[in-house]
């Protein structure tokens, strides 16, 4: 019998200033899906607060597949949220006012840099375990931030279904995403980060070993 296929699908939220690098390994991956397994089909949506196009830091234009507003989230789904200038912009209060909806319905939440400000701001990093650029970053942008006990110094830190990372480490954001929505094979997942992080070539052929 054949393994049934698994969808689920996963939204990165684009606005005018969005760090691409902070979300490369991520959109690279979910487009080709070439080490993914052969039973998970997981689509890569882009959705804005419109439909029109939003340049990012880099200057590379993009236009969202869908408006936040005809979206229905489902549980297991992944909401990623990259680091941007513009966070703090009144244009973003609606998906932050999703954010805090489908957090509590079991939809994953993935929020790097500038984005977990944003989220500090509204109090949902108040009660969660989370990183961020440091704690001092967080109380200097977010003036409603009260998670200090909760903050932990790390690259990235995962709470159940809330992932948030510093912005220096997207690849280690990209990892804890991956393994959290479970589209690699553990030792392919293994491969692929070590490949990445230490630069050393035999990572690559165990990587292409495990895709046997």
């Amino acid at each position: 019998m054949k393994n049934k296929l698994i969808y689920e699908n996963c939204y990165i939220y684009v606005l005018d200033t969005l760090s691409d690098w902070e979300i490369a390994f991520l959109t690279a991956e979910l487009n080709s899906r070439r080490y993914f397994n052969k039973n998970k089909k997981t689509e890569l949506i882009m959705i804005g607060n419109t439909l029109k196009p939003i340049k990012t830091m880099g200057g590379i234009t993009i236009t969202p597949d869908k408006d936040i507003n005809n979206i229905e989230f489902q549980e297991g789904d992944i909401l990623i949220l990259p680091g941007a200038d513009t966070w703090m912009d009144d244009k973003n209060k609606e998906i932050l006012n999703i954010v805090s909806d489908v957090i509590n319905r079991k939809v994953i939440i993935a929020a790097i840099c500038g984005a977990t400000v944003a989220l500090a701001q509204i109090g949902l990093l108040d009660n969660r375990k989370h990183t961020s650029n440091d704690k001092d970053f967080l109380k200097m942008f977010s003036p409603n931030y009260k998670g200090s006990s909760h903050y932990i110094n790390a690259p990235t830190v995962v709470d159940d279904n809330l992932i948030t990372a510093t912005g220096l480490a997207p690849l280690e954001f990209s990892y804890e995403i991956f393994k959290k929505i479970n589209v690699m094979k553990k030792d392919t997942l293994e491969a692929w980060y070590q490949l990445y992080k230490t630069k050393q070539p035999k990572y690559f052929y165990s990587l292409m070993e495990t895709l046997k």
